[in-house]
């Protein structure tokens, strides 16, 4: 059993814990969650956690962004985070830094059939890579490498790929986005910032004079069925996460399953339990019959990227 210390960084919010871990099991201790923008340096962040404690030997953390080598820019935050700097401060013996989806990927064998609903059934007992797409703060991306024993998680940047209409509409939504942005990626329609972004469109489209609203709000609405352009933004940014999961699933050939993390989809279930996910996940032409063999689940823990940093971090050697 070893207690390690782990983190899970992203845009919004931080979790740093301490856990315990045996085999692919992963027991917190203590959890502690900030406000990522209240700090101004990571450092600062991880000394208040630590203020008290003794620091454990070894240390992960899952950032959202991409790690060069040793070091990470925190994507939606001016935050970098280098772990050598880390661990001569802290003393900590390793000090590993990975992708926050790279995290979420590593932390599935730690989770239980009841963090899981699952939206396709697939191929029993399915065998192969895998995958993992997860809309939040913005929309991270990671994949699953079958070696033939066991999975191995790498890091993308996917969610940063050109954004690829599928319809007039979302060629209209694309060239409004593009006189904002330039260039268009996937999280700009996929995200909490995404959510924003179609609704913006749809309310300017509809010559409705309506206040402005954030993720959160048009989500409830679109769910409460107060707001007809709060629904057909959700309904739309459901379609959109399908499609996006369909091209993962078809790019990372994820056999053994196409997950669902991040935090949105958790708050979200019933539009993505009404069929137009997976009628979009599915919508990939003569590809079709491999996606309908693919399991699609959503991750409803919302601790997946701390459990991986966590067995990330007892992985000494």
């Amino acid at each position: 059993m070893h207690t390690v210390l782990a983190g899970d960084i992203g845009g919004t919010k931080t979790r740093l814990a301490l856990a315990e871990v045996s085999g692919s099991q992963v027991r917190l201790l203590c959890e502690v969650r900030y406000a990522s923008r209240n700090f101004s340096s990571f450092e600062l962040l991880l000394g208040d956690f630590l203020s008290g404690k003794e620091a454990p030997r070894n240390a992960a953390f899952g950032v959202a962004g991409p790690v060069d080598v040793r070091s990470v820019d925190v994507t939606n935050l001016p935050l970098r985070i280098d772990a050598d700097a880390l661990m001569k401060r802290y003393g900590f013996a390793s000090c590993k830094l990975l992708n926050d989806l790279e995290a979420t990927a590593c932390g599935l064998p730690a989770l239980c059939e009841d963090d899981l609903l699952t939206l396709q059934e697939g191929r029993a007992n399915a065998v192969g890579n895998a995958a993992v797409i997860a809309p939040g703060t913005g929309l991270g991306e990671a994949g699953l490498f079958w070696d033939g024993k066991v999975h191995r998680p790498y890091a993308t940047e996917g969610g940063h790929a050109s954004f690829s209409p599928g319809s007039e509409l979302e060629i209209e939504l694309l060239r409004h986005l593009q006189k904002r942005y330039g260039h268009v990626s996937w999280e700009r329609v996929v995200s909490g910032e995404g959510l924003v972004n179609i609704y913006e469109f749809l309310r300017d489209r509809s010559g409705l004079q309506l206040d402005g609203r954030d993720a959160a709000a048009i989500s409830q609405a679109a769910l409460a069925g107060s707001d007809e352009i709060s629904v057909q933004t959700l309904d739309w940014f459901v379609r959109l996460l399908g499609a996006d999961a369909g091209n993962l699933a078809l790019k990372a050939m994820s056999w053994a399953g196409l997950y669902i993390g991040g935090g949105i989809p958790p708050k979200i279930l019933p539009a993505l339990e009404g069929g137009a996910f997976l009628e979009a996940f599915l919508n990939k032409g003569r590809m079709r019959h491999l996606l309908e063999r693919m399991p699609v689940r959503v991750i409803l823990n919302d601790r997946a990227a701390l459990y991986g940093a966590a067995l990330r971090a007892a992985e000494v050697a």
